[in-house]
């Protein structure tokens, strides 16, 4: 029987110690593996091909009830606005056993989360509940399958105990991988103090973790350059969330990721009919997250993350401001051009000309209007582009019978005239998912796993995996819109 073959590093512990602080093995009575990504491990190195794995035998490592022999343990201190209002925070349940380095050289964060208390852990027990951790896999993987930068999920395990949550849910622990669990709140913590070598330090490592190949221009001023790289990450990545219909929930400076990568799975959720200010949150009261204002939001916290770069700026203040300025007024520039041309995509253009977004926009106001079901509009005009013209999906209907949307799609196709139709049919079916995590399937597939049956989480997520497989009657299960009474609303995991 393989063992997995941690290969870790530990460079974060190079930062000055004020950075993190040392993690201890839980003591979970009877841990027991739900689910564990073998391809994952397989890219990760942990497994040889054709290896014969049985991931049981590892539930205490998965766990955290022993750690590997390479691993040095640590929680990570950081600080971030939440909802706009700042504190000073850190890994409350999460532990950092390592840093594998895969087989392509580059490293890869494994981190237990919901294994118990830490020093950052406050009033918290440091403990998950199973739904949670189970919904953070099953996301993030529907998420890597569409093409979306993301932390990863490598296994759930079950603990054996319950946890002190509402109804005394099953505890669990997630695996989750990730580049890096730098965090603009990473950075936001380092100036605490006003010791600029602690933000140089963090910098540094920084850059010489995420951006290895940075210019020679820009290596003459590599902080400003770090600053641009990470703007431009985060606003293709929020352009991918607005493209997807996804909305994030809890886009704190906490939960913003500098190598760009969605971190945090909360209260997050995909949109259902459409609407520009669709909150899902339980917590977002005033609407601060709401799918409309994810660009202006992360626009934000590069803002907050560029206060903390001044000094390493430019030794004059007003240079270094206007240094900032231009790197954080980048962002809505890179964020439209990015969402644009995946918008123009899904109509079939390749190009996002100035006609070809009015005809985006007429769209998306006829959905809202109609009430019109995101995904499932995509995915019908998908199927009529590729000659399937009688395929009825959710939440369409009453958009596809109206006046103004047959008005709004002769102008459509007159507008690709020219085009080859097999061209555009391909370019709409690797642009328009057929499934996303549909909320009330999550909700569905969660409920069965609280009591017991995997079979509904596993059947999800082989769909999810492989999202642009238009017409697939597999598919058409997930494409159904369930009836709601009340709007969905999510709750924070912990």
């Amino acid at each position: 029987m393989s063992e997995l073959d941690w290969q870790f590093a530990h460079s974060y512990r190079t930062l000055p110690p004020r950075f993190y602080a040392s993690a201890v093995c839980a003591g979970f009575p009877n841990p027991h593996v739900l689910v564990f990504n073998t391809p994952l491990a397989h890219e990760l190195g942990l497994l040889a091909d054709g290896a014969d794995f049985d991931p049981q035998t590892h539930a205490d490592v998965l766990c955290g009830n022993r750690f590997p022999a390479q691993a040095h343990a640590i929680a990570q201190a950081y600080a971030g606005h939440q909802f706009g209002h700042f504190a000073v925070l850190g890994d409350g349940r999460a532990t950092l056993i390592g840093e594998q380095r895969t087989p392509n050289g580059t490293l890869a964060d494994v981190q237990l989360k919901g294994n118990g208390r830490t020093p950052y852990s406050r009033r918290g027990d440091g403990k998950a509940a199973l739904a949670p951790m189970l919904r953070e896999y099953l996301i993030s993987e529907a998420m890597h399958a569409l093409g979306i930068p993301t932390t990863r999920s490598l296994a759930v395990v079950r603990t054996g105990e319950r946890v002190y949550r509402p109804h005394w849910p099953d505890g669990a622990v997630l695996v989750r991988t990730a580049q890096s669990h730098i965090r603009v709140g990473t950075f936001q913590f380092a100036a605490l103090g006003g010791e600029v070598s602690d933000v140089r330090a963090l910098a540094d490592y920084t850059l010489a973790r995420h951006f290895p190949d940075l210019t020679p221009e820009a290596q003459a001023s590599p902080y400003c350059a770090l600053l641009h790289a990470v703007v431009a990450r985060q606003a293709r990545l929020t352009a991918l969330w607005q493209w997807a219909g996804f909305v994030h929930g809890v886009m704190n400076t906490d939960n913003s990721a500098i190598s760009g990568e969605t971190l945090d799975y909360g209260p997050c959720a995909f949109l259902d009919n459409y609407h520009p200010d669709t909150v899902f949150s339980s917590i977002d009261h005033h609407g601060r997250y709401r799918y409309a204002n994810q660009a202006p939001m992360a626009q934000w916290n590069m803002a907050r993350l560029a206060e903390t770069l001044l000094p390493l700026l430019d030794a004059d203040e007003h240079r270094a401001l206007a240094q900032a300025y231009a790197a954080v007024n980048g962002f809505m520039p890179a964020f439209e051009q990015h969402y644009r041309t995946k918008m123009a995509q899904r109509l079939g253009f390749a190009d996002n000309e100035q006609a070809h977004w009015h005809l985006v926009e007429c769209l998306l106001h006829l959905m809202m209007r109609h009430r019109a079901d995101y995904t499932n509009t995509f995915a019908r005009l998908t199927l009529a582009q590729s000659g399937n013209r009688n395929t009825r999906l959710d939440g369409t209907d009453a958009l596809f019978a109206a006046d103004d949307f047959a008005a709004w799609h002769q102008a459509w196709q007159q507008a690709l005239q020219g085009c080859p139709p097999d061209t555009v049919a391909e370019r709409m079916r690797t642009a328009n998912p057929a499934v996303i995590p549909r909320n009330a399937h999550v909700e569905t597939a969660l409920a069965a796993a609280e009591q017991g049956d995997m079979q509904p989480f596993h059947d999800l997520l082989a769909v999810l995996q492989q999202p642009f497989r238009h017409g697939d009657e597999t598919c058409r299960v997930y494409q159904h819109v369930p009836a709601q009474d009340e709007p969905y609303r999510t709750f924070c995991g912990t």
